[in-house]
């Protein structure tokens, strides 16, 4: 069984599960006020797209080895 939240969680980047659960995990979960959801999803669309970017990476480190 997997764990679906914990205060110490650490998502694993070249987890695709992890990956993808972060990238669909919409911007209200991070944020509740106006203000702080379009700050919050500016931050997130960079970090979103970093994950993708590095699980992409990661993946093809590991076709080559």
């Amino acid at each position: 069984m997997e764990t679906l939240y914990s205060s110490t969680y650490q998502p694993d980047p070249r987890s695709a599960l992890d990956v993808l659960a972060f990238v669909l995990t919409p911007v209200e979960a991070f944020a509740s006020s106006p203000e702080e959801i379009e700050v919050v999803a500016e931050l997130l669309g960079a970090a979103k797209t970093e994950a993708i970017e590095r699980w992409q990476s990661l993946r093809s480190e590991e076709r080559r080895n």
